[in-house]
Order: structure tokens, then C-alpha cells, then sequence
């Protein structure tokens, strides 16, 4: 299995590209396991995404680390594939004295992986995706999808429809194709769009497109024939730019498509003609050229010869999502040490309890540099996702403009969802809900 190791040591002197492999021993470091995909048809997905993670675990270590404590990390490439994500786990989960939490960076891997952390006591945090019911932490104990779900992204992606459509009630009637990728991931999107056309009286009609997208042309003759109002695109990797060079070819206008977050990236649009006046709903980050951790990424890791990627890709939405991904990772285990100890090395159970008493206000994310392409995050016991926000953007050819004001998942909506998927899990796993007294502990 092809890897790609950064365990990072040290000031800048020790700081290097993340394509290596720096190794220098620390008294006191946490480690954060990376599953990463550099390789394969998702690549161009993966590796701006990868390259923010490392990013900010690099600006950290800058900083002096977690009050102290150093970063230290490793990726293992999976490829995007479940069972080598799965082989990653088992292979990192008990190095450089134990892994801190995973990121699995995949919903097919997370689905693979929720019940083996909760086993292990490891944390697995999926901020935006992975399973969407683990947002209940009094049946999901070690799991967090904190700031959003692939069912939130689902109701805000609707939201934004109806209001291009001119509100909610002007649904009523509208032809609506999901067109989604057939996997895990794709399959999230279904549960809440559907409830959402009962609600509203719109036709769905829902079009699985198999991995990894490329072959588009019998959906497309569908969607040519049936002339929906809108297509929501839940893509991933080359699937999304075949979507918008098949709208083209069959002339399908791509300002009735609308995406979702890993719909929306550069890569997805660039070199693509006849991309404009495509929407994406991007819940968490979207693109933060102009941000200040992306300011501080070119000035202090970039401008010295130490980024991880090609700086042109600091600021775009992927490249952003893994800053803010390892962010959450990083400032979980910051929160875990008021409570067990400042510049203390955390357990992975201590984690937990910070990454289920997060509190980051709008203060907090400035100081970050974050705070214009995010809104607050806070999690409980009983919540593991907390507020979800998102906003849309639509690419004009050469950039995406912000298109929309933030958008919030509607708790009416998701939370019957949630409740039947919960109790289901516990029914069929035989499991009972956490009581007041372990959410305290």
C-alpha cells in the first residue's frame, strides 16, 4: 500500500514537505492518523483536501503546538477504497503511543469504521459527512460529525433551490433529478430529499450514477427527456466535471444544477466549458482566497519553502475544508486539555470529551483566521453535530462568487430522520442510550 508519511517535530527548521517523511522524537506529541487519497480517479479531490490537513498541523506545530504539546502525524493512502481504509486503521490506530481520533476522509470508510473506534475507544470525526445519524451522541458515543451532515448538506441544497424558485411553496409541481454518486456517500442525500418533496410537492426522480462517474450518458438521456427543473449533483471527484460536460452536450442549462460540497471545488469546474452559472451548497468552508489562515499558510509555510501543495490551491474550498477539518481536530484536543490537564498529551477518551464539549464562537474563529468562511461550532452529548450553516456559491468561469446568505439545516426535517435512524441502530445492535451520568463523564 502506497503511503505517504509527515511526522512533524519540531520549529520551522524541522518543518518539510509533506511528502516526506520527517521523523524526530518528541517527549510530547499527538498523533493524528490521516487517511488520505493522493492516488486513483479521486484524487484531484483528495489531494488539496490532504494538503490542508498537513497544512495546518505544520502552522500548529509553528505556533509551539496544542499548548505545548507537538503535532505529529501520518497518512496512509487508501485510494478512496474502503477495504484499504479499514488496513490504514488497524495499522496506525496503535502507533506513536496511539492514535488521537481518525479522520476517515470517506463515508463508505467511516460506515466501515463506526463500530470498530467505539470499540477501541477512538474518537471518528467526520465534520460534513460520514453517517449522518451518528449526530445522536447518546447512541453514537465515538462518533462526531461535527458542523454538518450529509443530511444537512441535503436540506440546504433544497433550500437553496426553493429559494431561486422564489420560496418554498413555489416547489409545488417542480420536476426535480437527484443525480447522485451510487455509493455511501450518494445514498445520504436520498432520505432527506425525498422528505423534502413530500413536504413540498415536488416529483423526484433519483438517478444513481456508478462508481467512479464517468459513465453519465444513459442519465443524461433521462434527464434530456424528462427536462427537470433542477438537477441536484451529489458528485464526487471526475463524476462532477462529466456531469457539467454532459449538461453541455445535451443542453441542459447548468444554471439549473446545483451541487453539494464535494461537488463544488475547482477541480471540478476549472477547464470545464460552459461551467458557468453552476451552484454549489457548500456546508463549513467554502473558498477563503482572501481568509487569514490562508494568508498565514502563503506567508509562513509557502513563503519559506515548506507547503504541501502548489500554492495557487491555498484558498480553494477543498484545500479549506482540510484546514478546517484538522482545525477541529487540533482545537477538540485543546478543549480536552482544560478539562484534563494544559500541555498535557490526551488519551483518545479525553479527546472524546473535548470534541463532545467544543465550543469555537466567532471570536475564537477569527483568532483562527477561519471566521469568514465558517460559522460557529459547538457540540453536547446528546448532539455530536451542533449548529450546521452553509452557503452557495456559483462559478462565473474563472471564480465562485458567494451566492446565497448562510443557510441553516432545518431541525424539522432532519431530526424526525435522525430519531427513526437512531433508534433503528440501537434496536438492531441491541444497544441502550448513554445516560446522564456517562454524558458527565
Amino acid at each position: 500500500m502506497k503511503k505517504t508519511s509527515a511526522i512533524a517535530a519540531t520549529v520551522l527548521a524541522a518543518v518539510i514537505s509533506a511528502t516526506s517523511a520527517p521523523a524526530m522524537a518528541q517527549d510530547k506529541q499527538q498523533f493524528f492518523p490521516l487517511l488520505t487519497f493522493r492516488t486513483g480517479p479521486y484524487a484531484p479531490s483528495g489531494t488539496p483536501w490532504a494538503n490542508g490537513f498537513v497544512d495546518y498541523f505544520k502552522l500548529v506545530n509553528l505556533k509551539g503546538g496544542i499548548n505545548g504539546v507537538k503535532v505529529a502525524w501520518e497518512e496512509c493512502e487508501t485510494g478512496y477504497a474502503t477495504d484499504r481504509g479499514v488496513e490504514c486503521y488497524e495499522r496506525l490506530k496503535g502507533k506513536n503511543g496511539g492514535a488521537t481520533v481518525f479522520q476517515t476522509m470517506s463515508t463508505g470508510i467511516t460506515f466501515a469504521l463506526t463500530e470498530r473506534g467505539a470499540a477501541d475507544r477512538i474518537p471518528i470525526l467526520t465534520p460534513a459527512y460520514g453517517l449522518s445519524e451518528s449526530a445522536d451522541g447518546e447512541v453514537f458515543k465515538w462518533s462526531f460529525p461535527i458542523g454538518g451532515t450529509h443530511w444537512a448538506s441535503a436540506d440546504t441544497q433544497v433550500q437553496y433551490v426553493a429559494q431561486r424558485a422564489g420560496g418554498l411553496d413555489k416547489l409545488k409541481g417542480k420536476k426535480i433529478t437527484l443525480l447522485y454518486h451510487d455509493s455511501p456517500f450518494g445514498k445520504e442525500a436520498v432520505p432527506v430529499v425525498t422528505a423534502r418533496a413530500k413536504m413540498h410537492g415536488f416529483e423526484l426522480t433519483s438517478i444513481p450514477v456508478s462508481h467512479p462517474g464517468v459513465d453519465q450518458k444513459a442519465a443524461w438521456l433521462q434527464i434530456r427527456q424528462s427536462r427537470p427543473d433542477y438537477v441536484l449533483l451529489w458528485g464526487w471527484g471526475v463524476m462532477n466535471s462529466t456531469a457539467l460536460k454532459e449538461a453541455q452536450s445535451t443542453g441542459y442549462p447548468r444554471n439549473r444544477m446545483v451541487g453539494v460540497w464535494p461537488s463544488g471545488s475547482d477541480s471540478d469546474v476549472k477547464g470545464v466549458a460552459g461551467a458557468e452559472g453552476y451552484s454549489a451548497v457548500l456546508i463549513l468552508p467554502g473558498s477563503g482566497f482572501g481568509s487569514g489562515i490562508a494568508k498565514e499558510v502563503l506567508e509562513n509555510l509557502h513563503g519559506k519553502g515548506n507547503g504541501s501543495g502548489p500554492k495557487e490551491e491555498v484558498g480553494e474550498a477543498l484545500y479549506m475544508r482540510g484546514l478546517m477539518n484538522a482545525m477541529v481536530s487540533v482545537e477538540g484536543v485543546r478543549r480536552a486539555q482544560e478539562k484534563f490537564g494544559k500541555g498535557q498529551v490526551m488519551t483518545p477518551a479525553q479527546a472524546r470529551w473535548g470534541y463532545e464539549n467544543l465550543k469555537l464562537d466567532e471570536k475564537q474563529l477569527a483568532a483562527l483566521g477561519i471566521a469568514d468562511v465558517m460559522r460557529p461550532m459547538a457540540t453536547t452529548c446528546k448532539d455530536h453535530m451542533g449548529p450546521s450553516a452553509a452557503r452557495a456559491y456559483t462559478w462565473n468561469g474563472s471564480k465562485w462568487d458567494v451566492s446565497s446568505d448562510w443557510l441553516h439545516a432545518d431541525p424539522g426535517v432532519l431530526q424526525p430522520l435522525l430519531k427513526t435512524a437512531a433508534d433503528k441502530y440501537v434496536g438492531d445492535k441491541k444497544l441502550t442510550r448513554r445516560t446522564p451520568d456517562d454524558c458527565n463523564s
